[in-house]
């Protein structure tokens, strides 16, 4: 393999991962790629189709309008630069709940959720 073959296989590769990634969220939500591509408002679905296939990788400001637009994966996700997993659409209500709630109602979430482990380690106690 040549020095500039050597070079390109890395990048390749990323590329086809972060394909690899975009269109698992995608297909995760059920999504085609023409309602992807009006989610995002900007991108068409070739433009996508190429992300997916690794013909064409995304940048930075692609990575948060995709992101965006998916609502369950952050643009570091999509890039390959975290492996945390993407957001199930269940915690995706629940953070847009949150975030729709007046200052009360993130304290009492805020309340319930730290209430949780709590519980159930009291259930685990009456169990024994």
């Amino acid at each position: 393999m040549n020095d500039t073959a050597a070079k390109t296989a890395p990048a390749a590769d990323l590329t086809h991962r972060i394909g690899t990634r975009l269109r698992q969220a995608r297909h995760d939500l059920g999504l085609s790629l023409s309602e992807l591509a009006e989610r995002t408002g900007c991108y068409s679905k070739s433009r996508i189709s190429n992300y997916e296939q690794g013909l064409r990788r995304m940048g930075l400001e692609e990575s948060a309008i995709l992101a965006s637009a998916l609502g369950t994966v952050s643009p570091t996700w999509l890039l390959c630069l975290d492996d945390d997993p993407p957001v199930e659409p269940e915690e995706a209500d629940l953070i847009a709940r949150y975030r729709a709630t007046d200052d009360e109602g993130r304290a009492r979430l805020r309340e319930l959720a730290q209430s949780l482990p709590a519980a159930k380690a009291k259930r685990a106690k009456k169990t024994a």
